[in-house]
């Protein structure tokens, strides 16, 4: 505002002079009086802006207790579903495949034929092992007449007692060369029964891997079919070494497969490694499946829930985002009485998805930060906004 706003100079200058002096007087200390407001007004501003720049700087966290649950806890493992028994088969012969009689997908019993070797060497073979056999009967029998021919003439002194029992002991000879030819027969009869490759129990043929006149190498070892069983089946799941105590014998589990998403399937535990692998920290737990409705395959890929009906209530429980991952370990942010900031480290048990087992460090009381900033200290003044319900607690 100017001063020609406030006074008239022509007035001012028609005044007397006596008066002019009071009037500056009051000038005066209206100036001064101006001056000290306004440097108590901008020291007052700047009291409150520091104020208000402090009070922003101190970061406000949401606080939590970590609470015990009495709720079963699940645990979900991958899992490979296999036959319950699953047999290659081989050839023990050789020869050119003559006919295959089942196919993949085909149900076999214990026995049923699978397809037939035709084996010209191996049917030589076995001619001549007959003729073999005939011919030391014949020898035989030729031996028996003679020994009891010279047992006859060795009473009359005709011949002597040694030729008689070398004639004896020739025919004990060919005893046992009967008996020689007749363990080769058996043995190419054996081979002759291999000719028909058979199923070695009730199942499904799952692989066929020859076909009509086929070369059979039984030296190389070449699988020809693959029967299995696939009622029930087996499922190996790798239990991870801190729930393998609660994966016991007889503990039951469902499981789900990709093709039937909306299916659940029951099986349980009949056996388990009771050993931990060091490569990949797990035991191997075996499940036995239902499978009546053989809507399961080998070979499935299958997500497996097992209940661990543990002692939940004697664990504590926090949210997932509460945890703060440093490298000399987990842990959780908790306020103190006066407002500040300690870092508390814990040990973490199962992980639960939302939130985790801590096993130690932290008590019921504890006022935990949940989802604390990544550049939270020790020590760090917070203000604690009101405490958060958590669902399910």
């Amino acid at each position: 505002m100017q001063d020609e706003d406030l006074f008239d100079i022509d007035e001012l200058k028609s005044l007397p002079k006596k008066s002019i002096k009071p009037m500056a007087w009051v000038v005066g200390v209206l100036a001064i009086s101006l001056a000290v407001w306004g440097i108590f007004s901008r020291n007052r501003d700047a009291r409150e802006l520091h104020v208000w720049t402090e009070a922003q700087a101190i970061p406000s966290v949401k606080v939590l207790h970590p609470y015990r649950s009495d709720r079963t806890a699940s645990l979900v493992l991958p899992g490979t579903i296999q036959s319950y028994y699953q047999a290659p088969i081989f050839s023990r012969v050789n020869g050119y495949l003559k006919f295959w009689y089942r196919d993949i997908g085909d149900r076999v019993k214990a026995g049923d034929i699978l397809a037939v070797i035709d084996t010209p060497d191996l049917d030589q073979q076995y001619e001549q092992a007959k003729a073999k056999v005939l011919k030391a009967k014949a020898d035989e029998n030729l031996a028996q007449i003679t020994a009891d021919r010279w047992q006859k003439l060795v009473v009359t002194d005709a011949v002597s007692k040694q030729e008689r029992d070398q004639k004896v002991a020739n025919l004990e000879v060919k005893k046992a060369e009967v008996k020689g030819a007749e363990a080769d027969l058996g043995n190419i009869q054996a081979f002759e029964e291999f000719k028909k490759l058979r199923a070695p129990f009730d199942g499904v043929v799952t692989a066929r891997k020859t076909d009509i006149g086929a070369l059979i190498d039984a030296g190389k070892g070449e699988e020809l079919f693959t029967v299995s069983q696939i009622n029930p089946l087996r499922l190996y799941v790798p239990v991870p070494q801190f729930y393998a105590p609660m994966v016991k014998l007889g503990i039951e589990a469902t499981l789900q497969v990709p093709e039937y998403p909306n299916n659940i399937f029951n099986g349980a535990v009949i056996q388990t490694s009771k050993n931990i692998s060091q490569k990949t920290g797990t035991m191997l737990a075996e499940l036995i499946v239902d499978n009546s409705d053989q809507r399961l395959s080998p070979g499935d890929y299958a997500e497996v829930k097992f209940s661990l009906a543990g002692k939940e209530n004697n664990s504590l429980r926090v949210p997932s985002s509460a945890l703060i991952l440093r490298t000399d370990g987990i842990r959780v942010a908790v306020v103190t009485k006066d407002d500040r900031i300690q870092l508390k480290k814990i040990n973490v048990g199962r992980d639960f998805g939302r939130d985790v087992e801590v096993l130690a460090g932290v008590t019921t009381l504890d006022d935990v930060v949940d989802s604390p900033p990544d550049y939270i200290f020790e020590g760090e003044k917070v203000t604690v906004m009101p405490a958060k319900v958590v669902p399910g607690k």
